[in-house]
């Protein structure tokens, strides 16, 4: 919830549509105005180069789209075998059938006979978790070598594309070393693969940046968007498309693709007007500025807590490790379940933190104030004291 709750403007803006058009597809070159008008204010905002957009009724829905579009791409540029996209484990993207095989959560892979054929992973740049005795910027390089060993394991001629988020969200707000993102353009460019940013979670101002590929200087071909695009006031989801990869499908005729609520009117109302929001009232520029950095210099005040190995973030993200002991990193049995004790006496003292694993991590609104924060950080404490 971006701008936060209580927003009378985004609910006068879905109101407003309803009574001037409650619903009307996008299918065989039709469209209507809210659409049109949403996706040339999300093409001012991408990455250079982004602007054309397809409109879904969620993030998973984006991603699914993108699969078929990747694939299709390659078929229009006569190399129909390069059809494998390489995830990470632990990432996420969607729990559809194909968003959940492209995400790497192996409970998920557990039910439904998943991942689909022509799905790889490599690795995440986990470095609290996974890192070992390395440096992080070592540990950094070795996990983007990772996408090259994998490359050359499937064939460069069978690859499709790369997906991942800025930062992994879901996985436990895995913040990459610095050494990270600059080895993956490189490795993507060498082999001619397409990139994708999964923006759901670090989309429209999460990261301080308009997206978290603005934040990395990523330049991805392919954006899924979601969450923040309407402030979860109501549904709505999209695949930003390059112009590279627009201008190779358009010249092959249509993308036989789409779905009933494919850039619905109420919600393409909804998301402009929340556009409108943060463009107006400078949410987007004050996270970068004020909000951001007193979160994380908060956050990072609790790191000398008997329970906390580590504190990270970003922006508006931010994740708290629990572990058994700080020295070794060693973490508590698994059927202890620190973090779901911690996660009720935050539920129980009126804060929501979401546990993975024993991982505790937070999103607040990009409106919090600094004084919020303040309450933020110190019943965190309080829930750390009493778990």
């Amino acid at each position: 919830v971006a701008v936060g709750y209580g927003r009378e403007e985004l609910v006068e803006a879905a109101s407003a549509q309803m009574r001037q058009l409650p619903f009307y597809n996008t299918f065989f070159q039709t469209a209507h105005p809210p659409v049109l008008e949403l996706a040339h204010a999300i093409s001012q905002l991408a990455p250079a180069g982004m602007n054309h957009v397809f409109f879904t009724g969620s993030g998973s829905e984006g991603n699914d789209t993108m699969l078929r579009l990747v694939r299709h791409y390659w078929a229009c540029k006569g190399q129909p075998n390069k059809k494998i996209i390489i995830g990470r484990d632990n990432g996420y993207h969607g729990s559809t059938v194909a968003g959940a095989s492209l995400g790497g959560m192996k409970f998920m892979h557990e039910q439904g006979d998943l991942p689909i054929p022509g799905i790889a992973h490599i690795p995440q740049p986990y470095w609290f978790g996974e890192g070992g005795e390395q440096s992080p910027e070592a540990f950094g390089i070795w996990a983007a070598d990772q996408l090259e060993k994998k490359i050359l394991e499937r064939g460069v001629d069978n690859v499709a594309a790369f997906i991942a988020e800025p930062i992994q969200g879901a996985g436990g707000v895995i913040i990459p070393p610095e050494t990270y993102w600059p080895r993956i353009k490189e490795i993507l460019a060498r082999y001619d693969i397409l990139f994708v940013a999964d923006e759901v979670i670090c989309g429209f101002g999460r990261t301080g940046e308009w997206f978290g590929s603005q934040y990395y200087d990523l330049k991805p071909d392919l954006m899924t968007i979601a969450k923040g695009l309407t402030s979860g006031y109501v549904p709505m989801g999209g695949l930003i498309v390059s112009d590279k990869v627009f201008e190779v499908i358009e010249a092959h005729g249509d993308f036989n693709h789409g779905f009933t609520y494919s850039g619905h009117p109420v919600a393409a109302a909804v998301g402009l007007e929340n556009l409108r929001i943060l463009k107006d009232e400078g949410i987007v520029e004050r996270v970068k500025a004020e909000t951001a950095p007193y979160l994380q210099r908060r956050l990072r005040e609790l790191a000398d807590h008997p329970l906390v190995g580590e504190v990270r973030g970003v922006g508006m993200l931010g994740a708290i490790e629990l572990v058994q002991d700080k020295a070794t990193r060693k973490r508590y049995p698994g059927d202890k379940a620190v973090g779901m004790v911690c996660r009720g006496h935050c539920f129980n003292n009126g804060l929501i933190m979401r546990a993975v694993g024993d991982t505790m991590i937070i999103a607040p609104p990009l409106v919090i104030s600094l004084a919020e924060v303040d309450e933020l950080v110190e019943k965190a404490r309080k829930c750390l004291d009493l778990t």
